[in-house]
């Protein structure tokens, strides 16, 4: 392509030959980018990139759906979207032929780092998955104290992670110069994708798995979750979006020297996904259903390409989405062969997507384990008989004249469970079934009684392969059906002061660990998982999911916002709260977080002592504490077997264990007061070595030291007990001068998780969960050594 400036003069000195060579591909030989380009004044920089994208999606999108001309003009819209997005004005080309002096914008011209980098969703998809495990060495997957870990410390840490990449290189993980962009459809799940969950972006590629949240109409700058079927088969680009790797590893590693060593790798995948903002992408060409929702919204339908493309060809030629509403109306007009019926339905409540024991839905098919969900809701009107497809029009007169609601379980299995990611509590739908007369085909089979028994069971209506749903947005409702009961949402506070057994409730993931029995033979390294759920007020509540009978779902990242509905709230035999997933419950991600940025869970409410030992208080199990040190009791400092965790000296002292591989464990119990009560503590790890006082160089020495008599006990405090040692050893009067001394009676700022034990008799246990950043633990032992949490007198 030959650049000029608007100063050059050109002279032709021959033609060629008729005929020639063959057009190139790479640029579109119809002329519509260089008329478009006379026309609008567009930079060098806009136009090669507009070229080259226009060259790129001829290849990635659907043969055969986008013609060469359609190309040009998505490429087109693409560009002045960026060009808005980034400020640049339009430029004035007389200025540049006659202002003085002259300004050259071929001399001037560079590739901006804004140009976004236009791939392919495979090419993406691929990118990730090779960089998966070659991103990060094993050892940064460990905490900062890796190297004092055991064997299945260290297998535990590794069994999940999650790498995260952002599409704009803005810092954190986001290694590209350029900021990335996307095309594709937006579809629901296919049969063969892996996340049932979630709706996929698909180009002529490859599919990608997307989840998907949209600003809430009821709260300003909140999230919800995706629940208009519009977008699905609208034509988009993705401009801002984050890019999850999920990383699973069975592992049998002895040590944190062995990580070096693939052959303790029993097993290794990865899922790959997309997480974005509907409000991040631009519609380029809209579906049917989205110009009826962007028309009676009062907005224009942007994305439509049939304007565009006449003032750009003057033959006026159709698109192909013209052509098909045409042929709509001109069947419609013609008396349509093939009906439809519909009814209008509000959902109130969604279970979770599960394998489940069904019978066979065609004679083709044998019964056994298949997807399946269920539904219930609410029918607003009769079952309606149309003579063309109604989709998502504004709801008629004759679909509400029913004056009573009648209650209706929506049963999906098979095929028909891609609808779950569009479904939501609270929403509206139109639920319409085509090539048919027959209402009753929408009116759910009841449950026979006998005489005299009072049935309390709604009908159950079984979802068929060519029904579709519908959203009916509030521009689309008639008045008397805008108001919906919003399903009762609990907080995680409420969850822990409640008594209910079935909550439904949302809150903050701060973290996720799996805590799956490996199964080497099945692979499946995610089908025990627990989450950390915390709200505003700092409080938490740990969750439990067991997804061995459920598809995996995407989202369950620290930082994101879920809503679990239907899971069962139970009291552990400590006193603490917590929930477990059901076969019906169901987990939707409502906003996403910020995971470029490790962001810290809000601060836990602060608590005193006294008042946290009262039974009103039970069910904070996590608080910050301010108090002094009172005294030191205990200190024990041990080299043990990475494996067995026995003594560890010039070997394992346990016959039966023959491993080679030691680390260092330290632990450490003191008295705390805040002025409120008193309690035990417990410290481990580096937080010993901190409370101690002690400098790497000391810490490593004092290592050295008690490797070869292997560990050693010390009560500064302790009545009626003896320290490990003679009364000559030196290490044992270090220790002992080291934890009297009045350096270790300060004030403490810690935050702690308060336990009680499993037998009454036994006192309360408090658990250190931070102490400036770091953890430590709060333990208070029964027998002589025991001091209640009691009020202070």
């Amino acid at each position: 392509m030959l650049c000029t400036c608007l100063r050059s003069s050109l002279r032709v000195t021959a033609f060629s030959r008729a005929g020639g060579s063959p057009p190139d591909n790479r640029c579109p030989g119809d002329g519509a980018l260089p008329r478009l380009l006379l026309q609008r004044n567009i930079d060098v920089s806009d136009y090669l990139w507009t070229c080259h994208l226009s060259s790129q999606l001829a290849h990635s999108l659907v043969q055969g759906v986008w013609r060469q001309q359609c190309v040009c003009l998505l490429s087109w819209r693409l560009m002045e979207t960026q060009s808005r997005a980034g400020g640049r004005g339009r430029r004035d080309i007389y200025s540049e032929m006659l202002d003085e002096p002259h300004t050259c914008p071929v001399t001037q011209y560079s590739v901006s780092s804004a140009v976004r980098r236009y791939l392919g969703v495979s090419e993406l998809l691929e990118s990730l998955q090779t960089d998966c495990w070659s991103s990060a060495p094993l050892s940064s997957l460990l905490p900062p104290d890796g190297s004092n870990l055991t064997s299945s410390q260290i297998n535990g840490f590794l069994s999940w992670s999650c790498r995260t990449l952002s599409s704009e290189p803005r810092g954190g993980d986001a290694v590209r110069q350029r900021p990335l962009l996307l095309v594709g459809v937006l579809e629901l799940p296919s049969q063969t994708s892996e996340f049932k969950h979630s709706m996929q972006l698909r180009d002529a590629t490859g599919a990608a798995a997307c989840v998907l949240t949209e600003s809430s109409e009821e709260e300003e700058g909140a999230q919800r979750a995706v629940f208009n079927s519009a977008w699905i088969g609208c034509l988009v680009g993705v401009v801002q979006f984050t890019m999850v790797t999920e990383r699973f590893l069975q592992s049998d590693f002895p040590s944190y020297h062995h990580l070096d060593q693939d052959r303790f790798i029993t097993h290794k995948h990865c899922r790959v996904y997309l997480q974005l903002s509907l409000d991040h992408l631009h519609i380029l060409s809209p579906s049917v259903a989205m110009e009826t929702h962007l028309r009676h919204k009062g907005e224009e339908p942007g994305g439509d390409l049939t304007a565009r493309k006449q003032t750009v060809e003057e033959e006026g030629e159709e698109t192909a989405g013209s052509k098909r509403k045409r042929r709509e109306e001109e069947e419609a007009d013609s008396g349509n062969p093939w009906p439809y019926v519909s009814m209008v339905i509000r959902v109130e409540q969604m279970e979770g997507v599960s394998w489940r024991n069904t019978g066979a839905e065609a004679e083709d098919q044998e019964a056994g384990l298949r997807l399946c969900f269920s539904a219930k809701a609410a029918v607003i009107g009769p079952v309606v008989s149309w003579r063309r497809d109604p989709k998502n029009e504004p709801m008629a007169e004759k679909e509400s004249e029913q004056n009573q609601e009648r209650k209706v379980v929506l049963v999906f299995s098979g095929v028909c469970t891609w609808w779950f990611p569009v479904l939501q509590p609270g929403c509206f739908y139109r639920l319409i079934a085509a090539n048919t007369q027959d209402p009753s085909v929408l009116i759910g089979c009841g449950v026979s009684g006998c005489s005299g028994v009072d049935l309390h069971a709604e009908s159950t209506l079984q979802v068929r392969r060519g029904w579709r749903f519908h959203t009916l947005t509030r521009p689309l409702l008639l008045p008397t059906c805008i108001q919906a009961v919003p399903p009762t949402v609990l907080s995680v506070s409420e969850v822990l002061d409640c008594s209910s057994e079935l909550v439904c409730f949302q809150g903050v993931v701060s973290e996720r660990i799996s805590v799956n029995n490996r199964t080497a033979h099945s692979g499946h390294t995610h089908s025990g998982v627990r989450l950390t759920l915390c709200d505003q007020a700092g409080r938490s509540l740990q969750v439990y999911l067991d997804l061995s009978h459920t598809p995996y779902p995407p989202g369950l990242l620290p930082g994101n916002t879920l809503l679990l509905s239907g899971f069962q709230r139970r009291l552990s035999r400590t006193g603490s709260v917590y929930c477990t997933y059901l076969p019906v419950s169901s987990i939707t991600v409502v906003s996403l977080g910020d995971t470029s940025s490790a962001q810290p869970p809000p601060p836990a409410p602060i608590m005193h002592l006294g008042e946290w030992a009262l039974s009103s208080k039970q069910r904070c199990t996590v608080g910050q504490v301010k108090g002094h040190v009172v005294c030191f009791l205990f200190l024990q400092l041990q080299w043990s077997c990475s494996l067995c965790g026995s003594v560890y000296t010039q070997g394992c002292s346990s016959s039966q264990c023959h491993s080679t591989s030691s680390v260092f464990q330290s632990t450490a119990k003191l008295v705390i007061d805040d002025g409120t009560g008193e309690a035990h503590v417990w410290f481990s790890a580096v937080l010993v070595r901190a409370l101690l006082g002690l400098a790497d160089a000391q810490w490593e020495g004092l290592q050295r030291a008690l490797r070869v008599r292997g560990h050693i006990r010390v009560f500064p405090r302790g009545q009626s007990q003896v320290c490990d040692g003679d009364a000559d050893d030196f290490l044992l009067h270090f220790l002992l001068c080291l934890c009297s001394s009045d350096v270790m009676i300060r004030p403490l700022s810690l935050t702690c998780r308060k336990r009680t034990n499993q037998r009454p008799e036994e006192v309360k246990r408090l658990k250190i969960l931070q102490k400036t950043g770091k953890s430590a633990e709060f333990l208070q032992k029964r027998g002589k050594e025991a001091i209640s949490c009691a009020e202070k007198r």
